[in-house]
């Protein structure tokens, strides 16, 4: 119990020292703390003077670059207005210079009225004085002088014109020569004249009893199978079949032509002969149609358009076989593509079925191109290959580079010399038409109708044609020719102007 007191007393001691002490450090950290935070404001302060020192320095650098710039602003701006002030005496000058001349040219104006004024007075009495004299009035002066600038400007717009043509035919006749001849060249088919009727030679006069029958009932059997009529009449061992269908005709002439050669003449061998040469004729015309297009350079068409193709083997137009002028036709048109840069094929397959038209045209309405165009559309043909059909007589417009080339085909096979035949009564009235046509023109003598009617030479008096107009009547002859008139091919015009001087020796 009696070291209680002892150790409390030591604890309190213990207390008081470590009360000492913890004093002593604080302070000391306290010293240290002061010394370090007066070093550092020192160190601030020593900075903050730096910095006050550069922006002093940077304003007074900035002040003196702005007082420079400003200076040479100062400087730009006066020069400029020293421009300027230079610029408004200049205009000044300038305006009291057009000023001026406003002036004179205004007292000029005045001065031009002025001399107007006496000039038309002047003419005016020129004119009175020249009416006196000439004893014509200014409009019938006018009129006379009118009527020669026209005369004199027509004989002008004829020079122009026949030198504008004999350029363009320079140019474009060797080109459209070679390209025709070399065609025409190139192809050549033979052509017979084809009637639309058909002669059976029977072997006696006898035989036309038996074709005629008891009552007739043989003639009215063949007649009914074939819808052709038999013409029998007085001439010697001769039948004639008429009939509009060529493949009806072509059936009859086969099966009479059996029938003759069989003997035995009956209704019922009359039908059964026809309908064997109706099946023979079919075969022909299916294998007419594939030579022809074999013989072109079409393959690939449809069958059907093969046996229409067919049947214009018995199909003739002004005498000239029909399926032969196509073939013709469609070699030509390939020939002329060819040398044109047009596409070949197309071309040959317009030319080939330009008219195959005329195979139904007896059975349906219209002309027989567009019913073409329409057969051609219906088996589902090129667009170009049915317009060529379309407008190989102009009816449509051309769509295609082909159409025209497969008219001038057509043209070309249909106009060449033998080509095609006419009535002699056609003929005799294009003659009179193209001669009508020359002579309802003034200043014509005579005209002639040479070639076939292929040309007409205008012989005119020298008097009242002079050589300009000759040209003139030429043009406005084909244009008659061409409104008035139907014909193949085309036709020349050649006006003849002739002068002679005539004198006699006594």
């Amino acid at each position: 119990m009696e070291y209680a007191p002892i150790a409390a007393v030591a604890a309190l001691v213990g207390l008081a020292l470590g009360f000492v002490l913890r004093s002593r450090f604080a302070s000391q950290t306290m010293k240290t703390a002061q010394e370090k935070a007066a070093r550092i404001v020192a160190e601030a302060r020593t900075q903050q003077k730096d910095l006050i020192l550069e922006a002093k320095e940077d304003k007074i650098r900035l002040t003196r670059e702005a007082e420079d710039e400003a200076r040479a602003r100062r400087t730009e701006l006066a020069g400029m207005e020293r421009r300027l002030h230079e610029r408004d005496e200049q205009l000044d000058q300038r305006t009291d210079l057009l000023e001026q001349r406003d002036r004179k040219l205004m007292e000029r104006d005045r001065d031009l009225e002025r001399t107007r004024e006496e000039l038309a007075r002047a003419h005016q009495e020129q004119v009175a004085a020249l009416e006196k004299v000439s004893g014509m009035s200014a409009e019938d002066a006018k009129g006379i002088l009118l009527e020669a600038v026209r005369e004199e400007a027509e004989h002008d717009a004829v020079k122009l014109a026949r030198a504008i043509e004999r350029k363009a035919r320079e140019e474009a006749d060797d080109k459209a020569r070679d390209v025709i001849v070399t065609a025409m060249q190139r192809v050549a088919a033979d052509h017979t004249a084809e009637h639309t009727v058909s002669v059976v030679h029977l072997p006696t006069d006898e035989m036309k009893g038996r074709i005629i029958g008891r009552e007739g009932r043989n003639i009215r059997a063949l007649e009914q199978a074939t819808g052709v009529d038999l013409i029998i009449d007085d001439t010697p061992e001769t039948v004639v079949l008429s009939s509009f269908d060529p493949v009806r005709r072509e059936i009859a002439r086969l099966a009479l032509t059996k029938l003759l050669a069989d003997g035995r003449i009956h209704p019922g061998r009359i039908e059964e002969v026809v309908a064997k040469a109706r099946a023979e004729v079919d075969i022909v015309i299916r294998q007419a149609g594939e030579h022809a297009a074999y013989e072109t350079g079409v393959p690939g068409l449809p069958m059907e358009i093969l046996r229409l193709l067919g049947r214009l083997k018995y199909r003739t137009s002004y005498g000239q076989n029909v399926l032969q002028h196509s073939v013709e036709a469609g070699l030509l048109a390939g020939v002329i593509a060819a040398e044109v840069g047009a596409d070949v094929q197309i071309a040959k397959m317009g030319g080939l079925l330009h008219d195959i038209g005329k195979a139904v045209d007896h059975e349906v309405e219209g002309p027989h191109a567009a019913i073409g165009a329409t057969i051609a559309q219906k088996h589902e043909l090129p667009f170009r290959v049915v317009n060529s059909i379309a407008a190989h007589h102009q009816e449509v417009e051309y769509a295609c580079t082909e159409a025209p080339i497969v008219q001038i085909a057509d043209a070309i096979s249909a106009s060449r010399p033998g080509a095609r035949g006419e009535s002699m009564d056609t003929y005799v009235k294009r003659l009179e038409d193209l001669q009508a046509i020359a002579d309802s023109f003034t200043g014509v003598e005579r005209s002639f109708a040479v070639q076939a009617g292929r040309e007409v030479r205008i012989l005119v008096r020298p008097e009242e044609i002079d050589d300009l107009t000759a040209s003139r009547l030429a043009r406005d002859v084909v244009k008659k020719i061409e409104e008035q008139m139907t014909y193949p091919g085309q036709i020349k015009v050649t006006v003849i102007r002739e002068t002679r001087a005539v004198e006699y020796a006594k």
